[in-house]
C-alpha cells in the first residue's frame, strides 16, 4: 500500500480475535483494485485478547480506546485517518472486492455527500431471512443506509463525526450525513454493486430468532426507552454490544 493515503478504512473492535484478520484480508482485496494509497486503522476498544497484535501483524495501524461508546471509538479512527475518504466497518462484518472502487466513483462524481452499503448475511434461515427483510424496509423508508458508512474526512469532520449514541448512532450518523448533503446540494446514498456481508456469529451462538426472542422479552425496557427512561435499555445494550465476547 501506498504512502500517499487516499482512503482510510477504520474498523473499531472489541476482543475480535477471531474476526480481525478476515476483515483486513477482505479490505486489502477491495484496496488491491484501486491505484491508490490505502490504509487500514484498527481501534481496539477495551480488548483483552490479541485483536491489537494481529492486527499490527497484518498491516494494520492500532489505536486504543476505552469508550463504551461505539460512537466514539468509530471517531478515534476518523480522527486519526490520513485519507482524504474514509470508510468505517464493524471488525466481524466484510466488505466486497469492489466497495473501494464504487465509493471512490461516488464521491469523485461529485454527486454525494456519503452513503451507506447494502447488508447481505453470511447464511440464511427463515427467522435471519425476516431480519434482513425488516432491515431492507427500513433503509427504504427512510434512505438512512448503514453498515459501510463512507464520506470524505471533512464531512465527517463538518458534522461532527459519529453521533455521540451507545446504540442507534448508525442510524441518526446517517441522518445527520443526509441532512449535511442536502445543504450542500448532494445526495446521501448507497452502494449498488457492493454490499457489507454481515456476521451470523450472534446468531450462531444465541439462535437465529435471537433479536425476535430479544424484542418479546424486553418490550417493556424498550417501551420505557421510548418515554424517557433509559435504565433496562442500557443494561440491554451493553449486554449485546459493549460486553459481548464472541
Amino acid at each position: 500500500m501506498s504512502n500517499n493515503i487516499t482512503v482510510s478504512i477504520v474498523i473499531p473492535a472489541h476482543n475480535e480475535e477471531k474476526y480481525v484478520v478476515r476483515c483486513i484480508d477482505n479490505a486489502k482485496i477491495a484496496a488491491s483494485k484501486v491505484r491508490c494509497g490505502v490504509e487500514i486503522i484498527v481501534v481496539c476498544n477495551r480488548c483483552t485478547d490479541h485483536t491489537a497484535e494481529l492486527a499490527a501483524a497484518n498491516g494494520a495501524r492500532v489505536l486504543t480506546d476505552e469508550s463504551r461508546c461505539i460512537a466514539a471509538v468509530r471517531n478515534k479512527g476518523i480522527k486519526a485517518a490520513r485519507g482524504r475518504v474514509v470508510i468505517t466497518i464493524d471488525c466481524d462484518n466484510r466488505m466486497t472486492e469492489g466497495t473501494i472502487r464504487e465509493v471512490l466513483g461516488r464521491l469523485n462524481s461529485g454527486k454525494y455527500i456519503g452513503g451507506g452499503a447494502p447488508i447481505r448475511f453470511e447464511r440464511y434461515s427463515f427467522p435471519i431471512w425476516a431480519n434482513d427483510v425488516l432491515c431492507r424496509l427500513g433503509f427504504w423508508i427512510t434512505g438512512a443506509y448503514c453498515g459501510i458508512f463512507w464520506a470524505e474526512k471533512s464531512t465527517f469532520d463538518a458534522i461532527g463525526g459519529f453521533v455521540d449514541k451507545k446504540a442507534a448512532e448508525d442510524i441518526a450518523t446517517a441522518m445527520r450525513l443526509r441532512r449535511y448533503g442536502k445543504k450542500e446540494g448532494k445526495k446521501y446514498g448507497c452502494l449498488k454493486k457492493n454490499c457489507l456481508i454481515n456476521s451470523t456469529r450472534k446468531y450462531d451462538k444465541l439462535g437465529d430468532w435471537l433479536y425476535f426472542r430479544l424484542a418479546f422479552r424486553n418490550a417493556r425496557a424498550l417501551i420505557k426507552a421510548a418515554l424517557g427512561d433509559r435504565g433496562d435499555y442500557d443494561k440491554l445494550i451493553d449486554e449485546m454490544f459493549y460486553d459481548y465476547n464472541n
